[in-house]
C-alpha cells in the first residue's frame, strides 16, 4: 500500500486524515508502517517509551525496516530495567537506528536544580525532559508513528490511525487493538517481555511517578498515583488539546 498524500513539509495533513483512516481502516499495523515508510521515506520516525506494551509496535516496524529511526526519550529517572528493556529489544529486533533524546542541561539546571520538580509540578516536569526534547527532535521528522491505543486512557478513547497535527502527521498503527491484542501478538511471537510487568507495573513510565498497581485497578493507575494527570504532555496539540480523531 502506498499513501496518496501531500509531502507534510510542503502542506499540512488535514485534508489528508480523513482519507488515510479510511483507506486504512482495516489495514494491518504492519501494512500501515509499510504505507507511511514507503511514501514518505526519510520524513518518518517511531517514538517508544520501551515500556510494558513497546515491543509490539517495535517488532512490527523492524520487520518492514529495521533502519527506521526510533526515538527513545530519556528523562534520567527512568527505571534502570527501562534502560535494560531497550537495550534487550534493540538487540533482538535488530534495530540499527535508536536516537536517545535528552534534555538539555542548561534546562535542567534552570528549571530543575535539585530534581524535586516532579514533586512540585509534575506536568513542568514532563515538559522539560519529554516534551521539549520530541519537540526539538521532531523538527528533522514530519511523519511521527506513535504506540498510543484507544483502550489505555479515556483521553485517547476517539483514536484514529492517522491525525493532524499542525505540520505533522501522527500514526497510530495499534490505535483500535485491546489488551488482549497485544498479549496474543507477544505471545505468538515470543517477544522479551518488560521485567517490571512481572512485578505489578502493568504501565511504566518514570521512577518517581510510577507505582505498583493493584489487582482490580485500571493498569494505568500507577501513573501519577494521587493527582489527576494521566498524560505526559507529548500528544498534546499546538493548541494544548489532547488530540483526538479528526
Amino acid at each position: 500500500m502506498r499513501l496518496e498524500a501531500a509531502d507534510p513539509k510542503r502542506s499540512r495533513p488535514f485534508d489528508a486524515v480523513e482519507m488515510l483512516n479510511l483507506r486504512f481502516r482495516d489495514a494491518s499495523a504492519e501494512d500501515v508502517i509499510a504505507g507511511v515508510r514507503a511514501e514518505f521515506g526519510n520524513e518518518v520516525a517511531l517514538v517508544s517509551s520501551f515500556g510494558a506494551e513497546a515491543a509490539v509496535l517495535l517488532h512490527l516496524a523492524s520487520r518492514v525496516d529495521t533502519g527506521l529511526p526510533v526515538l527513545f526519550i530519556d528523562t534520567l529517572m527512568l527505571f534502570e530495567e527501562t534502560l535494560e528493556y531497550q537495550k534487550t529489544l534493540s538487540k533482538a529486533f535488530g534495530l540499527t537506528n535508536v536516537i536517545h533524546l535528552r534534555t538539555d542541561s542548561e534546562d535542567l539546571e534552570e528549571q530543575d536544580p535539585d530534581w524535586t520538580l516532579h514533586k512540585r509540578d509534575p506536568d513542568a516536569c514532563c515538559h522539560i525532559r519529554k516534551v521539549r526534547p520530541l519537540e526539538r527532535a521532531l523538527d528533522t521528522w514530519s511523519v511521527v508513528v506513535s504506540g498510543r491505543k484507544r483502550y489505555q486512557a479515556s483521553t485517547r478513547s476517539a483514536l484514529e490511525i492517522f491525525e493532524a497535527d499542525g505540520d505533522r502527521l501522527k500514526v497510530n498503527p495499534l490505535a483500535h487493538w485491546n489488551a488482549q491484542d497485544l498479549k496474543d501478538y507477544m505471545d505468538r511471537h515470543d517477544l522479551p517481555r518488560h521485567p517490571l510487568v512481572a512485578k505489578g507495573y502493568p504501565s511504566i513510565g518514570c521512577a518517581p511517578c510510577t507505582t505498583r498497581v493493584r489487582e482490580g485497578e485500571d493498569p494505568r493507575a500507577g501513573r501519577w498515583r494521587g493527582s489527576n494527570k494521566v498524560e505526559c504532555g507529548i500528544h498534546f496539540g499546538a493548541d494544548g488539546r489532547i488530540l483526538r480523531a479528526s
